[in-house]
């Protein structure tokens, strides 16, 4: 699944292309997606002028003109494709695909003036759906989520306040999208890492300090990240179709049985499974 910051990339492609433009035509090759496309979707989008895309957590949000919305989701294996009318060839914003797109999981067309944008996704656990304003306000899929792991709102306070709430390892909170939203397994595995706290500590267990510091290479990691054009699992591309290369700086995650990169630890890197998910820990300055 896509993490933060190669959906923070996806919406910077978006914005570039697609932004304070008029929606000319839509096509739907499959309406059974993870939630089936309304039948009025075509209806509710044609002629619609994007007045801009923002994301919260994993959700991109397109903003219209006339003050509705429709939100993207990309699942687990969801790529946006963007064509310019004008110019052969697609823009690949994927992450996690290990083969080029193929046409018959090409699910929606949204079509510009300038660009065509397609929605290929071959497990079809992704989704989209229009929303009226006053829809939005309730949208089920976004209320619940937790602040943004970049905004101010992640602070000592905000943690130190909240984290009473989560009887569980820190690596099981810092992945509830109700406490902090957008954080995914590699970027969790790789903060708690460069902080130094073992994945299984509990979360009610953490010193101030310890805090201070996770906070700060949380922030720091998802920057690094984004600048770097995020992570090429498999394929990953940035908004101009480059590879994003984040995953050649890798501490811990995928290093299963290599020797720790700290200078002066003798520790080996060592796989687990957490909640079903991989979690990667050095045995010797994670221990603890």
């Amino acid at each position: 699944m896509p993490e933060l910051p190669e959906v923070e990339i996806t919406k910077k492609t978006l914005k570039k292309y697609v932004e304070h433009q008029y929606i000319t035509d839509i096509k739907i090759n499959n309406y059974n997606l993870r939630y089936k496309i309304n039948k009025n979707f075509k209806k509710n989008l044609l002629g619609k002028k994007i007045n801009k895309i923002t994301r919260r957590s994993k959700y991109l949000i397109f903003h219209l003109y006339d003050k509705n919305f429709f939100i993207l989701h990309l699942g687990m294996s969801g790529r946006v494709l963007v064509k310019q009318n004008k110019i052969r060839g697609l823009i690949d914003t994927s992450f996690y695909a290990s083969t080029l797109p193929i046409d018959k999981h090409n699910h929606i067309y949204l079509i510009f003036k300038k660009s065509t944008v397609v929605y290929n996704d071959t497990r079809r656990f992704g989704f989209i759906k229009y929303y009226t304003a006053t829809e939005f306000k309730n949208c089920s899929h976004l209320s619940k989520l937790g602040v943004e792991p970049l905004s101010d709102e992640l602070n000592f306070s905000f943690f130190k306040r909240n984290i009473i709430r989560f009887n569980k390892s820190i690596k099981n909170t810092l992945m509830d999208q109700s406490f902090i939203c957008g954080l995914g397994n590699i970027y969790v595995n790789e903060a708690l890492f460069l902080s130094k706290i073992n994945p299984n500590r509990s979360s009610q267990a953490l010193h101030e300090k310890e805090i201070k510091v996770l906070i700060n290479y949380i922030k720091k990691i998802l920057k690094k990240s984004i600048s770097m054009g995020g992570s090429s699992i498999k394929d990953f591309h940035n908004s101009e179709g480059k590879f994003g290369n984040f995953q050649n700086t890798f501490k811990v995650y995928g290093q299963e049985n290599k020797k720790c990169v700290r200078l002066n630890c003798t520790g080996f890197i060592k796989k687990s499974i957490t909640s079903g998910r991989a979690t990667f820990f050095c045995t010797k300055c994670q221990s603890e």
